[in-house]
Formats: C-alpha cells, sequence, structure tokens
C-alpha cells in the first residue's frame, strides 16, 4: 500500500516520512539549507522505523524496548506538528497555489526562515538521540529476546470441561447433532462461528462426544493463531500412532498424502478448531479424502468469511453463535457463584443484574467474572459493586480477569496492523453506543489510518476495513439500511475495555469521566493525542482542559454541557465532535474553529441547542466534512471557499436556504439539506457534477419540476439521490422526458412527487437497489419495468387510482422488502407460486370499504418474515387483525404480525435521511 498512515504504536512516522519527502520537492526547492535537513530527516527516520515496526508485531515487550518505542511513536506526533506548522507557514501543503515564491520572500523580510532552520536542526538532534539510546541500551537485543510466560490455552479447559456444568447449549448441540448425522453420504464441513469467548470450541466438543463413537476415526485437531503446519500436521500424524511415517515424511506435502491414504478407508469425524484464516484451511483440506461413508468436518472460527470458505460457499453449513439468553447467563452465573441449583440473594440481585447485562450472554465473561466473585469468601454487596464498577474502563488493571483479556486479545493481535489503530479509535465513543459505520470511516481517513493504493476510493477501503472488523467479530453489526446494509455498530463493553486498555498503554486515546480522570492526564509522561469526554463529564472538566492538551488531534464530547472547551487551544486537530442528547437548550460554540488549519472532520449533533459557527472559516483548507444538526441560522458564506469539501450535511432548524455560491464547491461529493430549499438552489446544485449523494427537501413552485429533471440529467455519477416534495398533488411531467438518467445510481427516492406512470428510463437502471415512487396508475409493462431490475431490494409504491396490474412469476427476484400502498382493495392481490422468493417484509394497506380478505396466495412467499398492514380511519383493526392472523397461522414461515395506524407524510420514513 502506497498512502502512509498514521499506526498505533508508531504514530505519525509514516505520514511524518511522506511529508519530510514533499519537502524535499522541486517547490521548495529555495529553501535549500531546510531542503537539506528534510532529507537527512527522511533517511534517518526511514532506517529507524524498521525497528519499531518489528515491535508492534509484538504482544509484550521488554520494559527497555517498550520505552524506546513509546518515545519514538510520541517523537513523531511532535515531528509532524513540527513539519504540519512549517508548511502552514509556507502557505499550506498544496504546492500549486503559486504563491511559494511570494511566501519565500516574505518568510526572508520577516526572519521565519532561520526560525525554521532552527527547529529542523532540533528535529536532526532528537533523531540522533533516539538513534544512541537504540544502540547504548541494545534495544536490537531486548526486542530479540522479549519472552513471556507461556498461559494454558484456556480452549483446553473448554474441551475437559464437565457436560453437566454446561449452560444454554443443548440446543444448539441438538441443531448441530442433527444436522451432521442426516443421510448425506458425501463429506460434510461445518462449520461454528462466533466472537472470542462464545463458547465455540466448548460446543464442538459436546457435539463431537456426542456422536464420535459413530465414527471410526475421530480427530479433535487446535489450530494455533500462526501455525507452522509441517509441525501441525506431524503432531496429527503422531496422534494417529503413524510415528514410522513421520521420519519418512521430509515436507508437508508429503505428510499429507501419509494421512489422506490414513483416512481415506475410514469413516472419520475431525473438529478443526480455531482457525483463523483461508491459506491454512486451503492446506487442511487436503487432508480429507472425498469418501462418500458420511464422514464429518466441523471448524470453529471467529472470522465468518473464514467459515464460509471452509463450507465451500453455502451459508447454511456455517452455525452463528449467539450470546446466551438473559435466563441462561444468569443460571450460568449462580451455578458458579453459588453452587448449582442455588439462587442468588435478594440483596445482591440488582447488582448481580447488571454485572450480567455487562457480560452481554458471553460465557467466557459470566464464568470468569462468576469465578472472580466466588473467590471471595464474603459476600459483600460493596466489593460486588466494586467488581461491577471494574468492568468498566478499569477492567484491564484486575489481574483476575486475565484469562478474559487474554482470549480478547488474541483476536487483537491477528489484525493486520492497518486494523489496530482502526479498532482502537472505537473507544472514543461510549459504551453501548451505535456508531455509524459512515461517521466511523470518515474519522479514520481524517486521521489518517485509512491506506489508499492504486487510486482505490478512501471511503471504499475504510468500508471494507470496518466489515473485516464485523467479520472477525471484534465489533457487532447494529442496524440495517432499507437493502439490509449494515449501517453501523456496537463494541462489546469487555471489548471496549480491552480496547481502552491498548489506547492507554499505547497514548491512543485519553478518556476523561471527571474531573480526577482530566488531572490524572496532566500529570501523565506523554501529551494526550486524542481526547474523548463522555457523557458524566461536567463543565468543571472542561474548564481544566488547557494548553497541555495542545496536541490532541481527535476530540469528542458526549453529553450535554453549557460550556465548550478552548478550541483555539487545539491548533493540530483533525476530528471534532460534539455528540449532545434532545435535552435542554445551550450554546455550542464553535467561533474558534476557524484557526484550527488541521480540520478534517466536523460534526454536531445537537438538537435543540444552538450552534454559533464563525463568520469566516476559508482557512480550513483541509476540511472534509461538516455536519451540522441544530439550530443555526446560518453557514458561514465562504465555506464555498473550501478547496476540499467533500461531505455537507446540514440539519439546522433556522437554515432557509443553501450558501450561496455553493456551486463553487466542485469537491462536493455528498450533500444533504432537509429544510425547503429554493428553486436557484436546486439550479445551483445542477452544477456540483462530483455529486455522488443528494438528499433534498423542497416545496413544489412553478419551474422546480424542470429544474429538479435537469438536475438529475446533469449528476450522471449520482449512487444516492433523494429528492422529497411537500405536496402529493403536483404532477411531474417532464421526468418522463429524461434521456440521460444516472446509471450509477443505487438509491432513488422520490416521494411527494406524482407521477401519471413509471417512467420507462427507470428499466436502465440495473445497479437500482432502492426505489421509492407516487404513480396514479400502474399497467403490466410498469410493473415489468419494475420488477425486472436485477438488484432491486427494496420498493416503496403509492398508487393512486384503484384496479392493479397483475405480477406475474420470474418478477421481484432478489426484492427483500415491498411497502405497497394503493386506493384497491387488497383482496385484489395474489401473489403467484415464484414471485418475490426473496420477499421478507411486506407492508400493505387496507382502505375503507375493505371487504375482509386478503391477497391470495401469500403462503408463496417462502422467505417472508414479517407482515405490517396499515389500517385506515373507520376500518376494525380487530378485524384486519383476525383476518391476516390466518394466513400467518398456515404460512410455512410463520411470519410476525404489526396492525398500524395509517401511514402520513410526515410520519412515514421512507428512506433514512
Amino acid at each position: 500500500m502506497s498512502a502512509p498512515v498514521v499506526s498505533a504504536t508508531m504514530g505519525a512516522m509514516n505520514p511524518l516520512i511522506g511529508k519530510l519527502a514533499t519537502l524535499m520537492g522541486e517547490e521548495y526547492k529555495k529553501l535549500t539549507g531546510v531542503r537539506r535537513q528534510a532529507s537527512f530527516l527522511k533517511d534517518e527516520l526511514s532506517t529507524m522505523k524498521a525497528l519499531p515496526e518489528k515491535l508492534e508485531l509484538m504482544n509484550e515487550l521488554d520494559p527497555l524496548a517498550k520505552n524506546w518505542r513509546d518515545h519514538v511513536r510520541e517523537m513523531s506526533y511532535d515531528m509532524e506538528n513540527c513539519i504540519d506548522d512549517f508548511m502552514q507557514d509556507l502557505g499550506g501543503v498544496d504546492a500549486k497555489t503559486g504563491f511559494i515564491k511570494k511566501t519565500v520572500k516574505r518568510l526572508k523580510m520577516l526572519r521565519k526562515r532561520h526560525r525554521i532552520a532552527d527547529r529542523m536542526e532540533e528535529l536532526k538532534a532528537l533523531a540522533l538521540q533516539a538513534n544512541e539510546r537504540r544502540m547504548r541500551y541494545k534495544i536490537d537485543d531486548c526486542a530479540n529476546s522479549t519472552t513471556r510466560v507461556v498461559p494454558i490455552d484456556t480452549r483446553m479447559v473448554a474441551i475437559y470441561k464437565q457436560a453437566a456444568g454446561l449452560v444454554g447449549i443443548d440446543g444448539p448441540k441438538k441443531e448441530l447433532v442433527s444436522w451432521l448425522t442426516d443421510t448425506q453420504e458425501k463429506v460434510k464441513v461445518g462449520a461454528i462461528v462466533g466472537f472470542g469467548g462464545l463458547g465455540k470450541t466448548t460446543l464442538a466438543k459436546q457435539v463431537y462426544d456426542t456422536i464420535g463413537g459413530q465414527f471410526s476415526c475421530t480427530i479433535f485437531l487446535s489450530v494455533s493463531q500462526r501455525p507452522y503446519m509441517s509441525s501441525l500436521l506431524g503432531g496429527l500424524l503422531s496422534k494417529l500412532g503413524m510415528k514410522e511415517e513421520l521420519t519418512h515424511a521430509h515436507d508437508v506435502q508429503d505428510i499429507i498424502g501419509r494421512l489422506r491414504e490414513y483416512l481415506t478407508p475410514k469413516r472419520y469425524l475431525i473438529v478443526v478448531d480455531d482457525l483463523w484464516d483461508q491459506s491454512t484451511w486451503n492446506i487442511m483440506s487436503c487432508i480429507f479424502p472425498e469418501v462418500r461413508n458420511g464422514s464429518r468436518v466441523i471448524v470453529t472460527t471467529r472470522v465468518e468469511d473464514v467459515a464460509i470458505w471452509a463450507c465451500h460457499n453455502d451459508h447454511e453449513c456455517v452455525y452463528r453463535m449467539e450470546p446466551l439468553k438473559e435466563q441462561d447467563s444468569r443460571m450460568l452465573f449462580c451455578n458458579r457463584v453459588f453452587g448449582s441449583g442455588n439462587v442468588c440473594p435478594p440483596d445482591l440481585k440488582e447488582v448481580s443484574v447488571e454485572i450480567l447485562k455487562k457480560c452481554g450472554g458471553l460465557p467466557l465473561a459470566i464464568i470468569t467474572i462468576a469465578s472472580l466473585l466466588a473467590s471471595h469468601q464474603t459476600r459483600s454487596k460493596d466489593k460486588w459493586e466494586s467488581i461491577r464498577n471494574s468492568l468498566g474502563a478499569k477492567i484491564a488493571t484486575n489481574p483476575t480477569l486475565e484469562e478474559m483479556r487474554s482470549i480478547l486479545n488474541l483476536s487483537y493481535m491477528h489484525l493486520p496492523l492497518h486494523l489496530r489503530p482502526c479498532l482502537l479509535y472505537l473507544g472514543m465513543y461510549p459504551e453501548d453506543e451505535m456508531v455509524m459505520r459512515h461517521d466511523l470511516v470518515l474519522q479514520w481517513i481524517a486521521e489518517g489510518l485509512v491506506n489508499c493504493s492504486h487510486g482505490s476510493d478512501l471511503e471504499d477501503i475504510g468500508k471494507s476495513y470496518f466489515n473485516e472488523l464485523i467479520n472477525r467479530s471484534l465489533i457487532q453489526p447494529a442496524g440495517t439500511s432499507e437493502s439490509g446494509e449494515v449501517e453501523g455498530c456496537r463494541v462489546h463493553d469487555i471489548m471496549l475495555d480491552l480496547i481502552v486498555s491498548k489506547c492507554v498503554d499505547q497514548n491512543f486515546i485519553n478518556v476523561a469521566y471527571n474531573c480526577e480522570d482530566v488531572a490524572k492526564m496532566h500529570a501523565c509522561e506523554y501529551k494526550v493525542r486524542r481526547l474523548s469526554l463522555k457523557s458524566s463529564t461536567n463543565d468543571a472538566t472542561l474548564r481544566i482542559v488547557d494548553t497541555s492538551m495542545s496536541q490532541v488531534r481527535s476530540f469528542a464530547q458526549f453529553g450535554e454541557s453549557k460550556y465548550t472547551p478552548p478550541l483555539s487551544l487545539f491548533k493540530y486537530l483533525r476530528v471534532l465532535v460534539f455528540i449532545f442528547p434532545f435535552t435542554r437548550s445551550t450554546i455550542v460554540d464553535l467561533t474558534a474553529i476557524g484557526q484550527l488549519f488541521q480540520l478534517r472532520y466536523l460534526k454536531v449533533s445537537a438538537f435543540p441547542c444552538f450552534i454559533d459557527l464563525p463568520t469566516e472559516i476559508r482557512g480550513l483548507v483541509h476540511l472534509e466534512t461538516l455536519e451540522i444538526s441544530g439550530n443555526s441560522p446560518s453557514i458561514p458564506s465562504d465555506i464555498v471557499c473550501l478547496p476540499r469539501l467533500s461531505r455537507l450535511i446540514l440539519q439546522c432548524l433556522s437554515l432557509t436556504r443553501l450558501p450561496q455560491g455553493i456551486a463553487n464547491i466542485k469537491s462536493l461529493r455528498a450533500l444533504h439539506c432537509m429544510e425547503n430549499i429554493s428553486l436557484e438552489d436546486i439550479n445551483a446544485v445542477g452544477e456540483l457534477t462530483s455529486l455522488r449523494e443528494l438528499r433534498l427537501s423542497t416545496k413544489v413552485v412553478a419551474g422546480e419540476v424542470d429544474a429538479l429533471v435537469s438536475l438529475i440529467g446533469k449528476l450522471h455519477d449520482l449512487k444516492y439521490l433523494a429528492v422529497r416534495a411537500e405536496s402529493s398533488k403536483h404532477h411531474c411531467d417532464p421526468m418522463y422526458s429524461l434521456s440521460n438518467p444516472p446509471l450509477h445510481i443505487e438509491e432513488l427516492d422520490l416521494f411527494g412527487w406524482t407521477l401519471k406512470r413509471v417512467p420507462t428510463w427507470i428499466g436502465d437502471l440495473h445497479i437500482l437497489r432502492i426505489l421509492v415512487l407516487w404513480v396514479d396508475n400502474l399497467s403490466n409493462d410498469e410493473v415489468h419495468v419494475v420488477g425486472k431490475l436485477p438488484c432491486l431490494v427494496h420498493l416503496d409504491l403509492w398508487v393512486s387510482a384503484e384496479g392493479g396490474a397483475a405480477i406475474c412469476t420470474g418478477l421481484f427476484q432478489v426484492l427483500k422488502v415491498l411497502r405497497l400502498f394503493s386506493h384497491d382493495d387488497v383482496a385484489h392481490m395474489q401473489f403467484q407460486i415464484g414471485l418475490m422468493p426473496s420477499l421478507r417484509q411486506l407492508t400493505l394497506e387496507v382502505n375503507n370499504g375493505w371487504g375482509g380478505a386478503v391477497p391470495r396466495g401469500m403462503e408463496h412467499l417462502l422467505a417472508l418474515d414479517h407482515i405490517s398492514v396499515f389500517a385506515r380511519d373507520g376500518v376494525n383493526h380487530h378485524d384486519v387483525e383476525s383476518a391476516f392472523r390466518s394466513v400467518v397461522d398456515v404460512h410455512p414461515r410463520r411470519p410476525s404480525l404489526e396492525i398500524i395506524p395509517p401511514p402520513s407524510l410526515d410520519s412515514i420514513n421512507l428512506v433514512k435521511l
């Protein structure tokens, strides 16, 4: 990967080296002394960074090596800040501005050039000192000799666990046993996937013990994190009593051949426990001969992609472990603390519930914490409350939780290096917070954590990082879009504890809940680089955030406060986030942000707070994301001068129009404005040809329809378009004549724009996934236009006229969500066999005059999970529920049923804006 990124353990070393290379460029040739120093520094640091890269791969370090690594990391941050200041004095990092010669002349006049040269000399001295310490204390030898006591593999405990002491395993075991003991003769591979500590090994061992007697050869093989294959497979030969064959095996391929030969005549059951990657499976799978005798293989893994790969992309063969249910969690907890069959004393019930909530149904967490509680002879409520509190940010300091931390830490240490800082960045967020994927990815990009290569889109790469963390079960998916895509994540409390402890160890993020926490930061050896103030902080806490925090690169504040910290102190800030709840009104003072020259990401979500913005922000030349949700009457007029602004989200209660001259922001890729915009605004937006995402709200006035159609025709690269109109009575006739629709569009929401029919050009949108339309009539041909869209997964459709079209078999093959609102009687609808085979959610409307019948053929919707019925005023809700309940009761999937009040233009949230 080509672009230098920030690292958790190496700090800003990589981007620093890149900036030094920039200083050596042609545009800075007038500054000969500075270029010479930059060249020396670049070479020195490039050589030096090899050792920190090596140390980053190690879990535990010799104290000397750790101390040296930490000082080099902090030095890299300070050096980058210095170079940023220097480039700011030169007029920014963009050498193409044409002002470099003038700037150099000005620097000579102001004698800044000498001070810059002196500062570069100081940086050179710092680098030399770091290398001298490395040699003097023989840090390389410390790194090579770093060892640690090897703990007992906790999976071994699970393997020999007594079945009688297990809780919540009967159901999963029964399901897996049934699946593995069917009549299929071919070798069947099944995978158990889930977060570390969920009990995958325990479940696999129980299944192994239950059905092992049915096989002539049984093997339970534990795979290490980074297996040495010849040793692993050689050990398997030895287990099978084939020591003599082992002496004649010369390489991995030879060992595999002997294992296949041994297994071929046998009906075998093999468990491959704790598999980490596809490459290991590609080798392991070679030892399983394809015999038709009912042999079985079970794989356990934390990585879903590995599970699917092992099962030959057959998702039906993947069993996804779920956390224990509340009752099972409580039983496991009580059995361990109080003994089997005993219950929790009344005075400890409340605190035990809170402890179990923090454990989140993870058997490993429950057992570890329960064992800690059981180790105390006296059951003091104060002690229990203390342990409950220790499950917050301080869990890492409790050595009795080392077993749990080691399992979670194993997942972290196995992460690719570029994903580690991305995971740690989640330490900025409070417990139980739903973190939106898009926010997180953009913050990663702003902090320099996303690596760009070969011209790839940074947001797409960041999204793949997010998905990989989901697949590795390190973060939990939370919330899905209308098309079924994961929109956000949550971090399990115990994983968050590990993240916070890593952040402390590597000075990556500092978290403060109160004044005491901030005071401790002042006493720390290292400067605060990223600061998160959580919901329990108060104004007194904020007032002691002073100049000692001047090196902060990310600042986030969660929770209500009347006081905004002095932002002008944070001159190196890249990311600024304020998330306030819907509480009493207050003022968020952002008037100082115009001085934050490094700012790249700004988000304020503070309804109904007043957001005070500066009058000028043209100095924010790096700003890429500006998101304001709150009460702000105006946006700085010079926002149109920001050269890198790519995402502008304005949900301001008092905003009356878009910034004048918005057509000048050619870098803009996403624009949201949910206040009513003008005809002039629509025309201006049509000039933003780089837009990929556009979400607007407008009143229907003369000329707006034509302007809207013209806008859609100009923005050829749009992927998401939502233009909502207040009126549902205004026809949008020019829409039919659109000759050049954006063919890359994935979401089209024309809520409130009534069409007489479905435009034929919609049939050309072959990657369209979400469609929201209002039409007067729906003919058979128009149904085919929409029904043949190959990627359509979500359809919201309003039909004004009575008399519907026939929906034939073969249409809507991938549709998952259908919301149909029509004046026609639902009794006229019919779902044929083979229609909508993927449909999971169906929403219908029952109007006045309903005769009591339901759509025919709903039993043919074989994937249906949920039915929603809007019952209009005047319709008996009980009758509606009774009629549709009769359908649900005979449906093969027994979908859930919901009868809800009629929709309105204001209440329906069709596509999340």
